[in-house]
């Protein structure tokens, strides 16, 4: 034994051992890391000064959630400024209704330089149908939700489009979870841009402000999301019935509204029916209200790797209001029949607009649910 450890030994020397491990562990790391470099594609060090104040809007947006909550974390650590901090809280917790009631929308603040800037990043846009009265209530039907929603941010939530100018004396306001209201400044910011609580008596209560007051709320929800891949439209629908009792008893015009490229521009890793990762983004839905998409886009210094959306056009078509007779108790028939000529309205704007703003699409328009 002792004879054949020596010659194991004197077989293999120890800096002729050291090469072969070193030869093993450097040889596979070099062609992944230059393969990586080589699929990464970063952004050019000339590019228009416009184009970055626009990325850097977006991105901006795009992490305004996480400054808050790191803003607010950071002032606890200050003891001094908790009693102000616990009283706020409790304000945004207990005493604050104004997510429910209407809000608290600054005009100022929707029509800031820095939404402009966010908008032509893709850019945003929208195309108006038909003149819209501001003698009644509306309620806005936004298709399809995309992964965020980015359209209808720009377009019903800030007035970087033009919406007021185009649509005088209409007040919209954005629903969205009220969960969101609950995140300490980042709530108060999302007044500012008169979103507002999805929850029904927020609908009724902004409704019941009577002629101009409008909601848009983003019907497909976060079943929708996972579904939005570039090229496609497939739009949850068939279920979704409360938004038409909602403008059925309120008095309120239905408004469908289309946005072309909402879903492009994100892309989102197969999780078709039936895969496991479907079963667990449809669990954590039931769990916690609202869905958690894998997806990626671009980042701030590159153009394929990251959380930013990429530069595509979207286009939300607003279309032909849909009158509806109001009635404290809608039947289902007449909320069936509604729904009926809502879809119909929805097919007709996919139909007219869709080979002007959806040259790329790998199939047609399709309700799945």
């Amino acid at each position: 034994m002792p004879e054949r450890r020596a010659k194991l030994s004197r077989g293999v020397s120890a800096s002729s051992l050291r090469e072969r491990l070193s030869s093993l562990s450097s040889t596979p790391l070099k062609p992944v890391a230059a393969s990586l470099q080589a699929n990464i594609e970063f952004v050019p060090s000339k590019v228009p000064t416009k184009r970055r104040i626009q990325t850097l809007a977006v991105f901006t947006w795009s992490s305004t959630m996480f400054i808050c909550c790191a803003l607010f974390l950071y002032l606890c650590s200050f003891p001094p400024l908790w009693p102000v901090l616990a009283t706020y809280m409790f304000w945004v917790l207990v005493i604050d209704k104004s997510p429910v009631t209407g809000g608290r929308s600054s005009q100022w603040f929707r029509g800031m330089r820095f939404w402009r800037y966010f908008s032509e990043y893709y850019p945003a846009s929208f195309v108006k149908e038909q003149d819209l009265p501001a003698d009644r209530p509306y309620v806005f039907g936004y298709h399809p939700h995309g992964i965020i929603g980015m359209g209808a941010l720009a377009t019903f939530a800030t007035d970087a489009t033009g919406f007021s100018k185009e649509f005088p004396g209409i007040t919209p306001h954005l629903l969205t979870l009220e969960t969101n209201f609950r995140t300490p400044f980042y709530r108060d910011i999302l007044m500012w841009m008169g979103i507002c609580s999805v929850s029904k008596d927020s609908c009724q209560n902004i409704l019941g402000q009577g002629s101009g007051s409008a909601i848009t709320i983003v019907v497909g929800g976060a079943a929708e999301s996972l579904s939005a891949r570039p090229g496609t439209a497939d739009l949850t629908l068939r279920k979704r019935l409360g938004f038409i009792k909602v403008a059925i008893r309120e008095g309120a015009d239905l408004v469908p509204v289309f946005s072309f490229g909402e879903n492009d521009i994100y892309q989102q890793m197969p999780n078709q029916k039936g895969t496991s990762v479907h079963a667990l983004q449809k669990k954590f839905q039931n769990v916690f209200g609202f869905t958690l998409p894998l997806f990626h886009g671009r980042g701030l210094l590159n153009y394929n790797l990251g959380l930013l959306p990429y530069r595509r056009r979207i286009v939300s078509v607003i279309g032909r209001p849909i009158h509806v007779n109001r009635s404290a108790n809608p039947t289902m028939e007449e909320v069936t029949r509604v729904q009926k000529l809502y879809i119909q309205e929805l097919e007709r704007i996919w139909n007219k607009y869709k080979d002007e703003f959806a040259k790329t699409r790998l199939r047609e328009m399709k309700i799945i649910e």
